[in-house]
């Protein structure tokens, strides 16, 4: 099976396995609150046959996002997505899900809900939740850790072997605090779950008004270092530092050798 992957910024990702289309943690506005996205907001993916919503923050559930989402397409996340999605549109097809859970998205398209470590307790609906990361299974294995930490177990996520993981490195300010990873842990994450590849997102979007001019860096160093510490942790794992907007083809990318990969 072909598998594509597309990176739109932040923790939104489009995984394509031959024609069943996935969408994360959608957030395409060029403004969310006090945050500026940099370069322009991605149009919505067409075609989608289900969205996962890892947990339910602004940065990973945007409202006015989901709202332009068809209402037709699956939508999958922790418990208080269906109470998310009823102020968002009226979703017909809302499934909660917790750790170990499974929904088949397509046939031979399936998901699994994982751990992650991460305070989900400042959600969108007020009401109890929990952070989820995903494991995407259609043909290759993707792992979307939405937003964590390391933890113990972790790397029971990779027991059964990944394709691809696709790690949070940074966030959306000049400071991470508890719950996220930054490049050097995300590499320690790398190391434990053993994926072919490791894509580093949630960075390189975001940073808050007026921040651009002194701490702009953050919007070019995180993938890098990223990889740079993961040649160190973990160097049986391949790494492919991407843009917004970018493309990867799984299948040629686990057969080359390349570490850097482009827009095929």
């Amino acid at each position: 099976m072909a598998t594509r992957v597309t990176w739109l910024g932040h923790a939104t990702v489009l995984m394509d396995f031959s024609g069943t289309r996935v969408l994360t943690d959608p957030v395409l506005r060029g403004r969310l609150a006090h945050l500026l996205r940099a370069g322009p907001a991605p149009p919505m993916p067409a075609d989608l046959d289900a969205v996962l919503l890892s947990h339910l923050h602004h940065d990973h559930a945007d409202v006015p996002t989901l709202k332009r989402i068809d209402p037709h397409v699956r939508v999958i996340g922790p418990r208080g997505t269906a109470a998310l999605m009823r102020r968002a549109r009226r979703a017909a097809d809302v499934i909660e899900v917790t750790v170990g859970d499974v929904v088949e998205i397509t046939a031979g398209v399936h998901v699994r809900a994982v751990p992650a470590r991460h305070d989900s307790r400042r959600g969108l609906t007020g009401g109890p939740s929990e952070a989820l990361g995903f494991v995407i299974d259609g043909g290759a294995r993707i792992y979307f850790a939405g937003d964590t930490d390391l933890f113990d177990g972790m790397e029971r996520i990779g027991a059964d072997g990944l394709d691809v993981a696709l790690l949070p490195v940074w966030g959306w300010g000049p400071r991470i605090g508890p719950g996220h990873l930054d490049p050097e842990r995300a590499a320690r994450a790398a190391a434990r779950l053993r994926p072919r590849v490791a894509v580093p997102i949630h960075w390189g979007t975001f940073l808050p008004a007026g921040m651009r001019r002194r701490h702009g860096h953050l919007l070019r160093t995180p993938g890098p270092a990223f990889a740079a510490h993961a040649a160190e942790l973990a160097p049986d794992v391949r790494t492919a530092v991407v843009a917004p907007g970018e493309t990867l083809d799984v299948d040629a990318l686990i057969g080359s050798r390349t570490s850097r990969a482009a827009t095929p």
